[in-house]
């Protein structure tokens, strides 16, 4: 299930921690880049003999071409499978049976594309070739071989993602198993085979069909498709469903070829290691990797928003909204307040909108918000997600959530709870980075999102330098009707306030 993306600091526990921890971090970290661009950031921990190691690629669901949404989310997976050297009984034999298969594969899609002039019968043909070629192909592979290597050498917390901005991989070893990742990872990147493409791509098709009974993804996907006209935000992260048929192994290796390089890279690792040994494992590993020019960069802007949009999901269950406000990129100076004013607002069973919407008026059972939606690199939204409890309308729950940013707006509502917000987001800060793996993650996230790692250690000082005034101003500037996106659930048959489709928001 998708869930919100709500800022690097508000993501884990409270802890206690000092300042002087950071700056403790901070003199801790390396950095190297190699000749053929791909950066490593370490940070040296000798407390416990364990490594926590995090790839970022640097490209994710944006960067799906036109016509093959759900690539980058199907590539993710299919990397695990293992490469030329992990994973196959027999490379040279499997490699001619895999062109084998594509081949199958170009002949019957060449076919079906003849559109009205397709011969049915020799397209059924072909189909039945490619799928015995595929057959073919799997019998000479072990697609769990790679992470079965990794569990028997005392890998722990694999995880794989795929975002709308990137494609990650993190885990911990033993640090005495330091060069097995070098190796492993390594071959992941430079030699995928993307064993079982085709069977991952029967498990995608599966998802949509399983994302059609989650209401919350259905009201996801209809928010970003309302609200993001023109860019790739607009699409679903797991792509459009009549896409996923229609992607081809050959696609996923051209996009690995222009996303996976070097430069567009960036490896971290937090624990017992040694700059100076993890630097000649990388030359060692990584320096054959011919260095590539950058892929290119997302240009698409978003049309200004020029009216409140509103679209009514009709659907058999008790309603539910989610409002979106547009809020600039992670990168712009209101980021962080932005952060501190979902604190404000909604912090587990409490908050602002939480007391206001759920214990006093009663009008929601439930008050979620997401200050980064769906992802940070672009202008993306601040998201508020609501249940009306039993009697009460989607109407009423805007009401009250518009009648508290107006009385912020208007600095009518007292904001006492400020300095409460920012100490949480302090100490939601320091337990993630009190963590190997979340503190690989940042590590490796705030050098790809700010050029510089060092980014993350200023991350305390700029919430203590939110004052109220950045919380009205920030309020004032991006909390307007104007701005706002709105999908709801209705009961079909009831009557619905306002106009069942997208209303105003012109370019």
């Amino acid at each position: 299930m998708r869930v919100f993306r709500i800022g690097w600091l508000l993501m884990a526990a409270v802890a206690p921690a000092a300042a002087q921890d950071l700056k403790d971090l901070e003199k801790r970290v390396t950095d190297f880049t190699l000749s053929n661009g791909l950066r490593f950031v370490l940070l040296e921990r000798h407390e416990a003999p364990v490594i926590s190691f995090h790839t970022y690629i640097n490209a994710g669901s944006v960067n799906d071409p036109a016509g093959q949404t759900g690539l980058a989310r199907l590539m993710e997976r299919a990397m695990l499978k293992g490469s030329e050297s992990i994973g196959t009984r027999n490379w040279p034999d499997e490699k001619k049976a895999l062109d084998a298969m594509d081949e199958a594969y170009d002949r019957m899609e060449a076919e079906r594309n003849k559109g009205p002039r397709t011969n049915e019968s020799q397209f059924e043909t072909l189909r039945t070739q490619w799928r015995l070629a595929a057959d073919a192909a799997s019998r000479l592979g072990q697609p769990g071989e790679y992470q079965k290597i990794l569990e028997e050498n005392g890998a722990t917390g694999l995880k794989s993602t795929s975002t709308w901005d990137a494609l990650q991989l993190s885990y911990t070893l033993p640090s005495n198993r330091i060069e097995l990742w070098f190796a492993m990872e390594s071959q992941r990147l430079m030699h995928p085979v993307l064993r079982e493409f085709y069977k991952e791509r029967e498990n995608l098709i599966e998802e949509h069909r399983k994302n059609q009974g989650n209401l919350q993804v259905r009201v996801f996907d209809a928010l970003l498709g309302t609200a993001f006209m023109a860019h790739p935000y607009g699409r679903p992260m797991s792509g459009w469903a009549s896409d996923t048929p229609e992607l081809k192994r050959t696609e996923a290796r051209a996009f690995l070829e222009k996303y996976a390089v070097p430069g567009n890279i960036t490896m971290a690792m937090v624990g017992d290691v040694s700059p100076d040994e993890a630097k000649r494992l990388a030359e060692k590993y990584f320096g054959p990797m011919p260095s590539k020019p950058l892929p290119p960069q997302i240009h698409t802007l978003e049309p200004l928003q020029q009216g409140a949009r509103t679209v009514v999901l009709e659907v058999p269950v008790q309603p539910v909204a989610a409002i979106g406000y547009k809020r600039p990129n992670y990168f712009d100076k209101d980021d962080t307040a932005l952060d501190v004013l979902q604190t404000l607002l909604v912090s587990g069973n409490r908050g602002m909108a939480y007391r206001e919407l759920v214990q006093e008026k009663r009008v929601a059972q439930m008050v979620q918000a997401g200050a980064t939606f769906p992802d940070g690199r672009y202008p993306n939204l601040f998201l508020f997600f609501v249940a009306p409890t039993q009697g009460h309308t989607v109407e009423e729950n805007l009401k009250v959530l518009e009648e508290l940013l107006s009385r912020i707006k208007t600095k009518q509502a007292g904001l006492d709870a400020l300095s409460q917000a920012k100490a949480q987001v302090r100490a939601l800060s320091y337990q993630r980075l009190s963590q190997g793996p979340s503190l690989a993650e940042m590590l490796a996230v705030y050098t790809v999102s700010y050029g510089d790692w060092k980014k993350l250690f200023t991350l305390i000082e700029d919430v203590d330098k939110v004052a109220a005034d950045d919380v009205v101003r920030v309020t004032q500037r991006y909390f307007n009707p104007a701005n706002r996106t709105v999908v709801y659930t209705s009961i079909p048959g009831l009557p619905v306030s306002g106009t069942p489709a997208r209303t105003g928001g012109g370019q």
